[in-house]
């Protein structure tokens, strides 16, 4: 029987999360927007909360939440800005690929690390020539003794400015594509590990999106963390467990948008009527309400299958794929709906429509997902 009750700790957990975001977070994201500061100090607050690296198991001092609590929560951060909500769970990327292929002595270290202090680590895939493509990375990783030396660089990073350490996809041999990927835990300390520029970007100003370098950086087997051959398959499972959240950052995105455009045209007038009277108005803020509910239905579908302890890369590719780009038709639609009010930055909707289009671009673009989408639609039928 499907029952769609939230648990009394849900409840709780949603309440909380929503007044965090209505009194720390609303009040900032204008002002984090403008000068591309990510607030630290939020950032500590949501830690001792447990909303940072909320899927952390209690065995290494996290909250332990299931995904349906994640994604619960990041609808509720990301409602007041998905910049911020981007930076401020992106330990949950970094700490997932652990979770699924990590030694014990690599998790006791390194979420560990996470759940002691309010700190930041990062995923890093994303290379100049290997965004989509992502077995095509060229990022090398060669034998020396025991230890491993990298050299290579990885752009787009989120967070990778103020990460203490990196998960880093590196390959024996680019000509080998899937087949040579390994997976690494890397200290952001080691030697030959530094910073390139930072990213001006459309939007998400508050989240840092920085150039991560690897000059002859030595790593030890131990910390090792996919097998030569196997790294590609961790980072796609990762992708698997980490793409409904983007969706419940669509959903938090979408409900902000629905809501400034329902109290916008309640009182806004036009011909002497408030503009929620005028049918096509009235039309294009019930497609929001359609395309919201919908996304969350399948966030949520996608979120209890991992629950499960299943792998369904067509529901997480379904929430995301749906979810990205309904969030930037809603956003589109609300600036409509403002009309030349939407167009300038005294409204928030324009913030939501730069917001909303990274969300198409990364953990795979629109286009990547329906690939894989068709793909497991094919395998299904043959």
């Amino acid at each position: 029987m499907l029952d769609f009750e939230l648990t009394a700790e849900q409840k709780a957990l949603v309440e909380a999360s929503r007044r965090f975001t209505r009194e720390k977070i609303i009040p900032i994201a204008g002002k984090a927007d403008k000068t591309h500061e990510f607030p630290m100090d939020v950032f500590k607050e949501a830690w001792e909360l447990g909303f940072v690296g909320p899927n952390i198991p209690e065995a290494y001092g996290g909250a332990g939440m299931g995904e349906v609590d994640h994604v619960l929560l990041t609808e509720e951060l990301a409602f007041g800005c998905t910049g911020i909500q981007t930076s401020m769970t992106a330990n949950v990327l970094a700490a997932t690929p652990l979770l699924i292929a990590g030694t014990e002595a690599q998790k006791k270290k390194y979420l560990g690390m996470l759940t002691s202090e309010p700190i930041f680590a990062s995923y890093a895939i994303t290379e100049s020539v290997a965004g989509s493509d992502s077995a095509g990375i060229q990022t090398r990783c060669r034998k020396d003794g025991n230890d491993w030396i990298i050299n290579g660089e990885k752009v787009y990073i989120t967070n990778a400015a103020w990460a203490s350490w990196y998960i880093v996809f590196a390959t024996v041999d680019p000509s080998l594509r899937h087949s040579g990927i390994m997976g690494f835990v890397i200290d952001r300390d080691a030697n030959g590990v530094t910073i390139g520029k930072t990213e001006d970007k459309l939007g998400q100003r508050a989240s840092n999106t920085a150039v991560v370098n690897f000059e002859d950086v030595r790593v030890s087997s131990d910390n090792v963390l996919a097998e030569e051959g196997h790294g590609f398959k961790l980072a796609m499972q990762t992708f698997d467990r980490t793409r409904p959240d983007i969706g419940a950052g669509a959903c938090g995105l979408m409900r902000r948008a629905l809501e400034e455009s329902i109290a916008y045209a309640l009182e806004r007038k036009t011909f002497g009527v408030p503009i929620a009277e005028h049918q096509m108005v009235q039309a294009m803020i019930a497609e929001m309400g359609i395309k919201y509910e919908a996304t969350r239905l399948l966030v949520w579908k996608a979120a209890w299958q991992i629950d499960q302890g299943g792998r369904n890369s067509l529901v997480a590719s379904y929430s995301k794929a749906f979810g990205a780009d309904s969030a930037m038709q809603v956003a589109t639609d609300a600036v409509q709906v403002f009309g030349g009010n939407g167009y300038i930055t005294e409204y928030p909707v324009e913030k939501l429509m730069r917001d909303a289009k990274i969300l198409q671009i990364y953990e795979g673009t629109s286009q990547i997902q329906r690939m894989v989408i068709a793909k497991n639609l094919f395998a299904g039928v043959r």
